[in-house]
């Protein structure tokens, strides 16, 4: 579903970083737009209450209306707007890592280039899919040290974005994306097979988001669909514009920064849980993606939202 990219925006706007987990809901009028010529190094999840957008990744590329959940996967460069000649664009957004599991929910969506949309979710689900933002924005917002948010209240909207700081209000949040997605994928009509994509490189990619840590090598990989190594290596770059190696290092590091944010295992154990071999390796490779040791990513992670902000250059407000 391509989409012509000329002429949109060239000034970049910074992600969050890949440990936080931020949602929030904007109601954007013409002009509005975010440009990321790296893309993200977090998973984007977009899902349109009114309006119009329109967003690209790579070469891939989709219009959003009311009810069309977006998902933008990270390390591909995007940029989302207001579609030209809309009034406006109202949305629910949310930053994270994504779960392993919700690869396979969200593939018979993909367009390409890591972009997945899923639409259009019936109109039977909206109110629930809008209740589950809602939620998560409030449970984003809950201190360890007070009560958790009552199920009997509706959820506290007191501003437009949240970030989850602390591990229960991380996983909170993530629950309710999980119901969103899973209801979404469960109930949209998925896209027709498009020719050119080979269903054999979406199962490796599914084997690898299902377990970054695993022994995985080209040769197993490409036994896992039934092709030789020397095809199979082709093929995937071909199509996915990275080696399946390539691939494989990035989804490591993911995992390795999640275990980093939501765990206190030692840097050591961290590097074996995310299928690394040599801590050292890991410490070099987790420094030259994140620009900083993992032990000082995990300080970081956990200092307060008016300590990260400045320490890497990112405000939250401005934008999704």
């Amino acid at each position: 579903m391509p989409v012509n990219a000329d002429g949109l925006p060239e000034t970049a706007v910074p992600a969050p970083p890949p440990g936080l987990v931020t949602v929030g809901r904007y109601d954007e009028g013409p002009g509005y737009a975010v440009n990321r010529p790296q893309g993200a190094d977090s998973w984007l999840f977009t899902w349109t209450t009114g309006g119009h957008g329109l967003l690209t990744q790579g070469e891939a590329g989709t219009p959003a209306g009311a009810g069309d959940l977006v998902v933008l996967g990270p390390g591909v460069p995007h940029r989302y707007l207001v579609q030209p000649g809309a009034p406006h664009w109202r949305f629910w957004w949310a930053h994270c890592q994504a779960r392993p599991s919700w690869t396979a929910w969200l593939m018979p969506y993909a367009v390409g280039d890591g972009m997945y949309v899923v639409a259009p979710v019936p109109v039977a689900l909206h109110d629930r899919m809008a209740t589950a933002f809602a939620r998560m924005l409030s449970d984003a917002r809950w201190p360890a040290n007070v009560a958790p948010p009552g199920s009997a209240s509706p959820p506290v909207l007191s501003g437009p974005v949240a970030v989850a700081h602390g591990i229960a209000a991380r996983e909170l949040a993530l629950c309710s994306l999980e119901e969103i997605v899973l209801l979404a994928s469960a109930a949209a009509s998925p896209l027709p097979e498009r020719p050119g994509i080979d269903a054999r490189v979406s199962r490796a990619q599914a084997l690898i988001a299902a377990d970054p840590a695993a022994p995985h090598t080209v040769r197993s990989l490409a036994e896992g669909v039934a092709l030789s190594p020397s095809r199979f290596a082709h093929l995937y770059t071909e199509q996915v514009g990275r080696s399946p190696m390539r691939a494989l290092r990035e989804a490591r590091l993911r995992h390795a920064a999640r275990l980093l944010e939501a765990t206190d295992l030692p840097v050591e154990r961290v590097a074996v849980a995310s299928g690394f071999a040599s801590p050292f390796h890991f410490n070099r490779i987790f420094r030259e993606r994140h620009g900083m040791p993992p032990g000082a990513y995990r300080a970081l992670c956990r200092r307060g939202p008016a300590e990260i902000g400045p320490a890497i250059g990112f405000a939250v407000a401005p934008g999704g």
